[in-house]
């Protein structure tokens, strides 16, 4: 039997939701808001924790990771998925397909394993806080952070390979929105048995083990938590650690439940609609899980636009008559100088304003 893949000569079709016509124009217009949103509550993340000092902590180094990898994670599928759902055209050309399949498989196990160093990050913060800056060292965040992007791209570049060359005999008609790996083995016209277990062997190393010690990580959190005395010091550490654990339990719940059983026993409905969750709504989550449950980034935030703010006061101290014309210039200049100095007390510059708005005092 020949078994050349012919759909390499061309392109494949996404099917995604086709058979719905009446829910495309609705997926549409929802997912294009969420991509947006998604994009501008990830990238604010990475900015808030790039460009406040007070978030340099190997925390908010791997939060920021994170980010980037919903960034990037979104991005592999949701263009392409917007674009067939705009239109008739539901085609994607083989390496088009192939890179999707990486970026997906990759980008995913990554996040794996991410979340798996978070939670060590926050066992030593809360088990060993006298030795979280010590533990906790630049090189080892940077080289946990390099590990968890090896073993994701080392487990895509093996996975994808494999899943890409089953045998299709002629069949190009995905049953997914995506390339997305049960998809395509689902497509096979041989016994993919072998390809399953190696799937399931990959998923245990990728997906359970990081599990198993994010859940030991917070046996250990749980008993120090308890023995906390303060209850602020106990709502603190749970404010802190509850925004994790929630992330990981919409990641993960999604992500076990498609990995581990990539044939034909899952539902193609239901693995639609769960990968369409875990592809989109677990990354515009995670920005407002994150911000709202951590007073340390509206803390940030806040001093960023009020930073801002200041900023132009400044200016407008420094050039009164640009934006205050129509003032006698005794009055813009004690006006300007008013809002400098309380400008200073909501940031807390306490000795700006003391050495500078007791001298404006004195001189009124």
């Amino acid at each position: 039997m020949d078994w050349t893949n012919e759909s390499t000569q061309g392109n494949f079709i996404l099917l995604g939701f086709s058979d719905r016509p009446h829910l495309e124009r609705i997926l549409f217009v929802v997912i294009l808001i969420a991509y947006l949103l998604t994009l501008v509550g990830n990238t604010t993340i990475i900015l808030v924790s790039r460009l406040d000092p007070k978030l340099h902590t190997p925390m908010y180094f791997f939060l920021t990771h994170l980010s980037f990898l919903d960034l990037s994670f979104t991005t592999s599928s949701i263009p392409q998925l917007l674009y067939n759902l705009n239109g008739h055209d539901k085609t994607i050309s083989y390496t088009g397909c192939a890179i999707q399949l990486f970026l997906f498989l990759g980008l995913g196990g990554v996040e794996c394993l991410l979340l798996a160093v978070m939670a060590y990050d926050r066992f030593v913060a809360v088990c060993k806080p006298l030795h979280y800056m010590v533990i906790m060292n630049p090189q080892l965040c940077l080289g946990l952070v390099s590990i968890a992007w090896g073993c994701g791209v080392v487990n895509s570049l093996i996975m994808s390979p494999m899943t890409l060359w089953l045998p299709r005999c002629g069949y190009y008609k995905v049953d997914h929105f995506l390339c997305e790996m049960p998809a395509l083995i689902r497509m096979a016209c041989v016994n993919t048995a072998a390809v399953e277990g190696i799937a399931f062997i990959l998923a245990v190393g990728i997906v359970l083990s990081p599990l198993v010690f994010i859940l030991v990580s917070y046996g250990y959190i749980v008993r120090a938590v308890l023995s906390i005395q303060s209850s602020s010091g106990r709502h603190k550490v749970f404010n802190t650690c509850g925004s994790h654990l929630t992330v990981v339990s919409l990641f993960y719940g999604n992500i076990i439940y498609m990995y581990m059983q990539p044939g034909t026993s899952s539902s193609k409905d239901q693995g639609k609609f769960l990968t369409l969750f875990y592809n989109i709504v677990t990354p515009l989550l995670n920005p407002l899980i994150y911000t709202l449950r951590n007073k340390e980034v509206k803390g940030a935030l806040r001093r960023l636009v009020l930073g801002n703010l200041g900023l132009k006061k400044r200016v407008l101290y420094l050039h009164p008559d640009d934006e205050k014309e129509d003032l006698p210039k005794s009055h813009q200049e004690k006006d300007v100088k008013f809002k400098f100095c309380q400008e200073m007390d909501i940031l807390g510059q306490k000795q700006k304003r003391k050495d500078y708005c007791s001298k404006r005092d004195n001189s009124s």
